[in-house]
């Protein structure tokens, strides 16, 4: 949602926590867009607001769903922004400048190699005692991939190895 969007609020509500906090407030709005023909183009939509506690801020979320949960559209949102972190430490991580072919087939089987590199990374910072970033432990890896090394020891002690 646009910060200056112009919209009238045709009805709103809160809803609360039992220790009297919001929750979710919904507000049923309705904006309206003029178009080049001297014609105006009424939306009906709703701005879904809750508090997102991990991060200490308030997210509006603006849907013309009308019927969903807004529960539901919350935790839809919430799978998007995961899966969008994802293709751009993909993007960041493992750029793919070019394909090796132009088949479909080669396409994707570069893209499951590319996610499969990325799942076992994240399976290995897991695992490992010293913290490293992703982007610093995925070049440590492009560097010494093709010499006989333990990636353990490596990794968690990269001054004795």
């Amino acid at each position: 949602m646009k910060r200056n969007l112009k919209y009238s609020v045709m009805e709103g509500c809160m809803y609360q926590t039992t220790e009297g906090f919001m929750e979710v407030w919904i507000q049923h709005v309705t904006f309206s867009k003029e178009l080049k023909g001297g014609e105006t183009l009424t939306h009906h939509a709703r701005i879904i607001t809750y508090a997102d506690t991990q991060k200490h801020k308030l997210v509006s979320l603006f849907t013309n769903d009308m019927e969903s949960d807004p529960d539901e559209i919350i935790e839809i949102y919430r799978k998007r922004r995961e899966i969008e972190l994802l293709f751009k430490q993909i993007k960041q991580n493992f750029p793919l400048k070019y394909f090796y072919g132009e088949s479909a087939n080669v396409i994707k089987i570069q893209i499951w190699v590319t996610l499969i590199a990325n799942l076992l990374l994240m399976i290995m910072k897991r695992k490992l005692i010293r913290s490293w970033s992703f982007s610093g432990l995925a070049t440590m890896i492009q560097i010494t991939l093709m010499y006989y090394v333990d990636f353990y020891s490596l990794s968690n002690h990269p001054e004795k190895d």
